[in-house]
């Protein structure tokens, strides 16, 4: 007993700080183990099962996949969500940027405007749909309202089949913020020195923009890219509170699509094979952005996509 105490105490450093760190990181291991791993594997098998959560899961094979394929909603959910993300991705990318650019700016007060600017990005999900269930509001919105002093006269926004959506692709611009930080650090970390070697060589303001500014910070637009195509796959909140699919299944977002059928019409399987159908989804365009990185993404000390 004794050799085995001071074998314990005669541990290396390594190996403490090793076992130190493992016992730091086991609340999270834990978590995740049950609330994530543990759900994606019992929803890969109920996604193979009739499962209404009362009765007991009954395994029916490749079913749900059929009836999902031959279910009209679901192609009509898959085509408002490619439609939102090609309306307000690259859009929220260029905002963003744009407005990091111009906070950027070394002048008084300029701290106060990049909290305004952050702030919304924060904001409740809940609280953001319903203000802007307001603002776009045909009768009394403030957007119409814009709209009608410049002899313009406003849709309907969220009540039109046909600017529902470019209404939520227009709020969507809201949270625009937290893309703006990141840009504004990495607009930050570009050595001067860059700038003042592209002005010696005749570079105006666009070229040193496109030569100098964008590649310096590809690694940020990488980021926000990645990040924005999975949160836009996942879109769900605004629609659900302000539109809740309508009207005539015009924001019918695939995320909703879900939610109905698991929690609306309690078909657990059905809804499992959804899941997972999404996930394939995601991580493609995940993949495909990594692989289409090297191509565009700079990365300081890196020569071709190599070290």
């Amino acid at each position: 007993m004794e050799v085995q105490r001071s074998s314990i105490f005669r541990m290396t450093p390594a190996r403490r700080e090793a076992i130190w760190a493992y016992i730091f990181i086991s609340p999270w291991i834990v978590g995740f183990l049950i609330f994530t791993l543990g759900p994606m594997i019992a929803s890969f098998f109920l996604a193979f099962t009739q499962y209404n959560i009362i009765s007991p899961p009954v395994w029916i094979g490749t079913e749900n996949y059929r009836k999902i394929f031959a279910d009209p909603l679901f192609w009509q959910s898959l085509k408002v969500t490619f439609t939102y993300a090609a309306m307000s991705l690259i859009p929220g990318l260029v905002f963003g940027l744009s407005l990091a650019m111009l906070l950027n700016a070394n002048v008084p007060g300029i701290a106060v405007w990049r909290t305004i600017y952050y702030l919304p990005s924060i904001i409740s999900g809940v609280a953001v749909a319903i203000l802007w269930a307001f603002i776009l509001n045909p009768r009394f919105g403030v957007v119409n309202w814009l709209l009608g002093m410049v002899g313009i006269k406003g849709p309907g926004w969220l009540s039109s089949t046909k600017w529902a959506l470019p209404g939520l692709a227009i709020m969507s611009l809201w949270g625009v913020g937290g893309g703006m930080i990141l840009y504004l650090a990495g607009l930050q970390g570009i050595p001067t020195a860059l700038y003042d070697a592209a002005k010696v060589d005749g570079a105006n303001a666009w070229q040193r923009f496109w030569h100098v500014t964008l590649p310096m910070i590809s690694p940020v637009v990488f980021y926000n890219l990645v990040m924005g195509t999975i949160g836009t796959f996942q879109y769900f909140t605004a629609a659900y509170v302000m539109t809740n699919g309508g009207p005539n299944n015009a924001t019918l977002f695939y995320n909703l699509h879900l939610y109905n059928n698991a929690f609306r019409y309690s078909q657990m399987g059905y809804a499992s094979g959804l899941a997972w159908i999404l996930f394939v989804i995601v991580l493609f365009f995940t993949l495909l952005i990594f692989r289409s990185s090297a191509a565009w993404v700079y990365y300081e000390g890196q020569l071709k996509g190599r070290r």
